[in-house]
């Protein structure tokens, strides 16, 4: 089965990527936010937002003044907008490796599902440290792609097993950056203090097959773009030999678990 070389990572349908990993994401949010206790109050930036996740969720449970979601996808800062009523959220387009805000600006900076995609990792930190207060909180979550990111892990296991060059695409190969040494070490290198790691694993049980398979043809991120660099037959192929690998119960149902890295530090 052969593929394309190099599929892109599209960002343009905010709704697919909502439904392949957003859906997840905010069940981590909840449990990173807990973890960072940001005191009440205060102005939060969201960066690389995406869909809006985090920002609902920091809305939802930590009692901010204000949240800033920035990221580079017009579409997605559209989604996100149009998702959001809350009056405390505000959404614009900017990039976190050059954030136009001052130095100093906001009380906690963070970002989900966003830093293995920037191309320079460590000026996205600089970034975040830069703007952030003095005693501010920066933190991001990655999947654990080489670990227990397992709806994606049975998804690259059977791709690889059809297409041994599907092996360059997996995640876990591309970002060895989501791994708690390499997050520490970037944590550090940006002269951030008291830098922390910890796993945060949340449910992601599928109703049925088709709950997980139908977001992989969305297009959005590396393994939904492999799929549909694919041509019918070994995208056929491809779906039946990830069916076979998935541990799918009497009633449809897939119980798998996603693993996030999260990092935090203090300014």
């Amino acid at each position: 089965m052969n593929a394309p070389s190099e599929p892109p990572d599209t960002w343009a349908n905010a709704a697919a990527y909502d439904r392949y990993v957003g859906r997840w994401s905010r069940l981590v949010a909840r449990e990173f936010l807990s973890w960072l206790a940001v005191p009440p109050g205060g102005h939060w930036l969201d960066a690389g937002c995406g869909t809006g996740a985090l920002t609902a969720e920091i809305l939802a449970t930590a009692a901010p003044r204000l949240v800033t979601g920035i990221d580079t996808s017009a579409s997605f800062i559209a989604y996100a907008r149009a998702q959001q009523p809350d009056p405390r959220a505000g959404f614009h387009i900017s990039d976190a490796q050059a954030i136009a805000e001052s130095d100093a600006t906001y009380d906690a900076a963070v970002g989900g599902l966003m830093l293995n995609f920037a191309p320079q990792p460590e000026r996205v930190v600089t970034e975040l440290a830069r703007v952030t207060r003095a005693g501010g909180a920066v933190a991001v979550y990655v999947w654990d792609y080489a670990g227990e990111m397992q709806m994606m892990r049975h998804f690259w296991d059977a791709a690889a097993a059809l297409d041994p060059g599907a092996r360059r695409h997996v995640e876990g190969s591309r970002f060895p950056i989501c791994r708690p040494e390499p997050l520490t070490a970037l944590f550090s290198a940006a002269g951030l203090a008291e830098v922390d790691v910890r796993a945060i694993d949340v449910p992601t049980r599928f109703r049925d097959f088709d709950d997980y398979w139908d977001p992989f043809l969305g297009g959005q991120g590396p393994a939904p773009g492999y799929v549909m660099s694919l041509g019918a037959e070994p995208r056929a192929a491809l779906r039946e030999r990830v069916r076979a690998g998935l541990p799918i119960q009497p009633d449809g149902a897939i119980p798998l678990i996603a693993r996030a890295w999260a990092v935090r530090g203090r300014v």
